[in-house]
């Protein structure tokens, strides 16, 4: 996976203002060259990332973008991530205990899509306090738009 980044960032600790993650991913053909982009905000200060996949679906880089965000916090804290992912944000408020418990199967009896993530994802989270918020993509948020222009241009240096 391409991934481009610079050094890792120091965060808050968990009595201070809440880190917040922005993230989004996008895809041209569910399979096909996918992209990812966040923002991590602090205190003013922002960090933004982008990179992608030759071939994947729009749930894992869905999934990807907050993944990368979260590998760059060096110390736990409070977090609210937004994205426009109901998948992202079910799966983590709703759906993975019930996975865990039933040992990753769905509703159907089937295997979790994309465990591997979902796993990655619950092992980086368990280190803070997490909010999971939902906003409508493509709809003028101003953060949920430039992450998708970044995940949109990490597509395009695929492809190039």
């Amino acid at each position: 996976m391409k991934r481009e980044s610079s050094k890792k960032s120091s965060t808050p600790a968990d009595d201070a203002s809440p880190l917040e993650i922005f993230g989004d991913g996008a895809c041209s053909g569910n399979p096909g060259p996918g992209g990812f982009g966040a923002i991590l905000r602090y205190n003013g200060h922002e960090k933004e990332i982008r990179g992608g996949q030759p071939h994947t679906t729009n749930n894992r880089m869905e999934l990807t973008a907050v993944i990368e965000a979260l590998r760059l916090i060096t110390r736990p804290c409070r977090i609210t991530v937004t994205t426009d992912s109901q998948y992202l944000v079910k799966g983590m408020t709703e759906w993975i205990k019930g996975w865990q418990r039933k040992g990753w199967q769905n509703s159907k009896k089937e295997p979790v899509l994309n465990r591997d993530l979902w796993e990655e994802l619950l092992k980086l989270s368990s280190q803070h306090t997490i909010t999971w918020q939902w906003i409508r993509g493509h709809n003028g948020h101003a953060e949920n738009e430039r992450c998708d222009q970044l995940a949109r241009q990490a597509i395009m240096e695929i492809v190039m």
